[in-house]
């Protein structure tokens, strides 16, 4: 198990290093290396490879919404059914059962408020079991995926305006 770890540790940062680094890396050889990542990919391990893209690089923006969900509860439907369905629209990038005070986190992406503002009152309220919404827009992001997405100032501190 512990090779396995190693492995998927390696390639939950970089995806894309070849074989014969990460076999180096882990101490076997290439072969193996190569006939592990597929039997995890076969066994639903290795769900997806995925790139993180800064979109304004490209002249693309995004509106990024954190929507706390509140459900009430009914005989045939739980927190599951709910999540199922909110998961299944295209929009949605993370579908999250939270404790606190709501129950669901679900993170949107949309290309204008007004779309965020229509999927949340024509799709997401019209849920079954949805009992309330509150809708957070994301202003800035510094981090995704575990990647710092600004240009790091060696020594130096995130600048800081009042």
């Amino acid at each position: 198990m512990t090779l396995e770890v190693d492995v998927l540790e390696v390639l939950e940062k970089d995806a894309r290093m070849p074989v014969d680094e990460i076999a180096k890396m882990v101490g076997v050889t290439a072969e193996e290396v190569e006939n592990l990542i597929r039997r995890l990919e076969e066994e639903g391990v290795i769900q997806k490879y995925k790139t993180i893209i800064d979109w304004e690089k490209v002249g693309r923006e995004y509106v990024y919404a954190l929507i706390e969900i509140s459900i009430n509860l009914t005989e045939d439907e739980g927190y599951d059914g709910v999540a199922k369905r909110i998961a299944e629209y295209p929009e949605v990038r993370s579908v999250r059962l939270v404790s606190g005070t709501y129950d669901l986190l679900v993170v949107v992406r949309e290309k204008t408020l007004k779309d965020v503002a229509y999927f949340v009152a024509d799709k997401i309220a019209t849920i079954r079991g949805v009992r309330q919404t509150v809708t957070h827009f994301s202003l800035k992001m510094y981090k995704e995926e575990g990647e710092i997405l600004y240009q790091r100032d060696e020594g130096g501190r995130l600048a800081v305006s009042l």
